[in-house]
Formats: structure tokens, sequence, C-alpha cells
């Protein structure tokens, strides 16, 4: 579905703009998460190799501009190519909160003493990072090539990621393993949640490359 508004951003200058600001905010939201990852989980200290906050504010700077020239595009040419511009303004709205919970990683990092060790959730907790790491490569090559049968792919081979997190998450509320302090147990919670959000919104972009728009976010059906 995608591939048919590509062909429609690319006759139309603010159209295309915007939709070539999108692959620059993957870009951010990358190193956003490599660095956020980095912090908390490797090192002992809360420094923090870029301005996450800078970093933050770019992606809403390009958000805000990509409004303004869909908006000023549909003002231009009506009505009939309104559904490509909703489309490109869902799938900013997906990348601006992948920035935001990358923002919460950070701030989690900035305040956790030392490494975080997920303990017992450490095997999982491993796996589920280096995924979404892959999965934010993955989804902008699969947005950008509009390669529907790539998108398919990557939505099915992670769809195991959302309930790991989730029990982990449960786990860490019942207390299944003692050893974990009180402290590293809050901020597992709330890194399980994260990553776990963030790879939902992943999913919403993946599923707009696949889906009509109304269908955004949906599972697609088999190919």
């Amino acid at each position: 579905m995608l591939k048919k508004w590509f062909a429609i951003f690319k006759k139309d200058t603010l159209m295309d703009r915007a939709y070539r600001r999108s692959f620059l905010m993957f870009d951010i939201i990358r190193e956003m998460f490599a660095t956020a990852r980095e912090s908390l989980r490797n090192m002992e200290d809360s420094e923090i190799g870029i301005d996450i906050y800078n970093k933050d504010a770019e992606i809403n700077r390009f958000e805000r501009e990509v409004r303004r020239n869909v908006f000023n595009h549909l003002a231009v040419v009506g009505p009939a190519r309104l559904p490509s511009g909703l489309v490109l303004v869902s799938i900013i709205i997906d990348i601006e909160r992948i920035g935001d919970y990358t923002k919460n990683i950070v701030e989690l990092a900035m305040n956790h003493p030392g490494k975080l060790h997920g303990a017992k959730y450490e095997e999982d907790l491993q796996r589920v990072e280096a995924s979404v790491e892959d999965s934010i490569m993955r989804t902008k090559s699969c947005f950008e090539s509009t390669d529907e049968a790539s998108a398919f792919k990557l939505i099915e081979e992670y769809e195991w990621i959302n309930p790991v997190c989730d029990e982990s998450l449960m786990g860490l509320v019942k207390e299944e393993d003692k050893s974990i302090r009180p402290g590293d147990a809050v901020s597992l919670g709330l890194y399980f949640r994260c990553l776990k959000r963030i790879n939902s919104h992943l999913r919403n972009i993946s599923t707009s490359v696949v889906n009509p728009f109304d269908k955004i976010g949906f599972k697609p059906k088999k190919q």
C-alpha cells in the first residue's frame, strides 16, 4: 500500500521533503536507542555520549515540519491526496513516540546506580534488546524501499517480543526472582515496558507498508 503513496510523494516537492525527513528521524532514534542501551546496561556512571534532549527536540522539530508540509500540500491539492497525507503523519507520530520512549530509557540510566543486570531475565532481555535494535534498522529499510515482503517478514519474525516483555514484567511484579533488589526490579520493569512500546510503534510503521490506512497497526493477513 505504501508503494502507491510513495509514487505520489515523489511527484510533489512538499510531500517528498516530508517523506525524506522521516528517514532522518529514523537515523536519530537509532542513535538514541543505541546510546540509551549502552548507558543503562554497560556503564557504571550516568554519562551519556550524546545530548539526548537535543536529539529529542530535533525529532520534534522534524515532526512539526512534516505536519506543516503535509497540511500545505493538502491545502493546495485538496482532499484527493488526503489518504497519503494521513499515512505519513501517522508514521511520523510513531517515530516521535519511539524517541520519547528512548528518552525515558536515558532518564532511567541517569538515575539507576551502576549497570542494570537482568538477573533471571537477562537472557530474554538481551534477545529483546538486540531484536529491537535490529528492527529499527530493518523497519527504516522496509519503509524507505516500500518492500512489502520484507515488512511482512519483519512483522512475523518479531511477533514474540511483546509477549516476552509482558511475561518478564509480570514475573517482576510477582517477585519470581527474590535476589533482585527493589530498585533493579523497578528499573527492569520500566525498561521492559519501554522496549515493548518501541517495538509496538515499529510494528505500526511496518504495517503501513502492507496495510491500507484503516488497518495500520493491525497484523496483516498472511500473503
